[in-house]
């Protein structure tokens, strides 16, 4: 079992409709603290940007590619395809 990991203690000011809409979060997702959503929204925001990151990524990879080495690509998808399709 993993070591829990010790939590910062911060304080923040904010407006009352952020922290109204905090509370509305934590009731609807039943969750134990405002501090439990906010945790949850920072994981889902940096979730969401490693998936950005990765996905400029491949398009990089694939906007990189010459015409013959795209058609590779392609040939070998398809190539794959036909192999899966004889698997089932």
């Amino acid at each position: 079992m993993s070591k829990p990991t010790r939590k910062a203690r911060k304080t923040f000011s904010l407006s009352r409709e952020a922290v109204c809409y905090l509370e509305l979060l934590r009731k609807g997702k039943q969750a134990r603290s405002i501090s439990a959503v906010l945790e949850d929204l920072i994981r889902q925001r940096r979730e969401a940007e490693e998936m950005e990151r990765i996905s400029a990524s491949i398009s990089g990879y694939y906007d990189s590619l010459t015409d013959g080495h795209a058609a590779d690509d392609r040939a070998w998808g398809k190539f794959s395809e036909s192999q899966l399709r004889t698997e089932e």
